[in-house]
């Protein structure tokens, strides 16, 4: 009898197809639910937070307006290098080519950040889109290393004007320059896009908050939740790379350039030597300076904000006055500029 009753017990084999059924159709939708939460999750960070520069309502004006200034100063500055160099045909040689072309991607870098940095200290609403945030980051990366490869192409020139005076011409010929400037934009190029393919993949958390005034790949890495590890091997080995070579190459052509002032027997020779590249290493200095800075020395929030400004605003606004002050040549093609516009305006 007990027998029986437990055999009555177990569900018959239509019961067992509906409950396998509905079991398969739950756990069916459980995986779909699971799924549609995990794209939710990759795509509900629609805007990141910009921490960098938040200030109280008594210095807001104060920082803006020093910004502001410094924003305007370097568009004034680096437009009326290229303005120059473009008007005035003694300046036609691959040096103000170059030094054209670093004006160019200086007031791109900075029109980067700096507008944006402004409009959040206005509206005290520092929030910037995810694809914005891409954006940015793409423009960022791609001007840095632009201006890494250029100041290279730029110690490259000063290394043939004194070491090869006689073959100048024929070493730097238009050719040969415009490949010089289009080979860096095409690096910088596939290495931006490439850190941004790859960060496009991350998986990012509740975290949306960036303590900096605008997006960088470090930071933004940092608010991943999924794996960064191979993000983080190409930032080792393609961005050191980016930075490395170029830096190299500027220290192999002043080594040269300074076994060849030593060269020189006269006091008044050597100083007239080393004052034809003192513009571009001044120049060099500070954007390395800043760069190793941000990215080498230890990491402490107000630290990394300051070093930023310094190479983001400072040194595009720097380098105006750096390349024109100390350039005899610039400063006769300044003038002679401004009292052709001055004669026009007169008339």
């Amino acid at each position: 009898m007990n027998n029986t009753i437990c055999i009555n017990e177990f569900p018959k084999g239509s019961e067992i197809g509906n409950i396998s059924s509905a079991s398969v159709k739950l756990n069916f939708s459980l995986f779909r639910h699971s799924r549609m939460l995990h794209q939710e999750n990759r795509t509900t960070i629609s805007k990141f937070f910009l921490l960098g520069l938040m200030v109280g309502s008594e210095q807001q004006q104060l920082i803006f307006m020093l910004f502001l200034c410094m924003y305007l100063v370097t568009m004034v500055g680096n437009l009326l290098i290229i303005l120059v160099i473009i008007s005035d045909t003694h300046l036609h040689s691959p040096m103000y080519f170059f030094l054209a072309n670093l004006s160019f991607t200086d007031i791109c870098f900075i029109s980067t950040t700096v507008p944006k940095m402004l409009a959040d200290i206005q509206s005290q609403s520092p929030t910037i889109s995810f694809a914005g945030c891409l954006t940015q980051m793409y423009f960022f990366m791609f001007l840095v290393d632009l201006d890494n490869f250029l100041l290279a192409a730029m110690a490259y020139d000063r290394y043939i004007a004194i070491c090869h005076p006689l073959h100048y011409a024929a070493l730097l010929s238009p050719e040969r320059c415009a490949l010089l400037v289009v080979t860096p934009w095409v690096i910088s190029n596939l290495v931006s896009v490439l850190h941004l393919s790859l960060l496009s993949h991350l998986t990012f958390c509740d975290q949306r908050a960036i303590p900096h005034f605008f997006c960088d790949l470090e930071p933004i890495l940092r608010l991943a939740c999924s794996d960064t590890q191979i993000n983080n091997l190409i930032i080792l080995a393609i961005g050191g790379a980016v930075i490395f070579i170029p830096f190299t190459l500027i220290l192999v052509s002043y080594a040269l350039i300074g076994r060849s002032v030593l060269g020189v027997s006269s006091a008044k020779g050597k100083w007239k030597t080393f004052s034809t590249c003192s513009s571009h290493f001044s120049a060099v200095s500070l954007f390395y300076g800043s760069i190793v800075g941000v990215y080498f020395l230890p990491s402490t929030a107000e630290r990394d904000k300051v070093v930023a400004i310094m190479y983001t605003v400072v040194t595009p606004m720097m380098n105006p006055f750096i390349y024109s002050l100390r350039n005899k040549d610039m400063k006769r093609a300044l003038r002679r500029l401004l009292s052709r516009k001055s004669f026009f305006w007169r008339w």
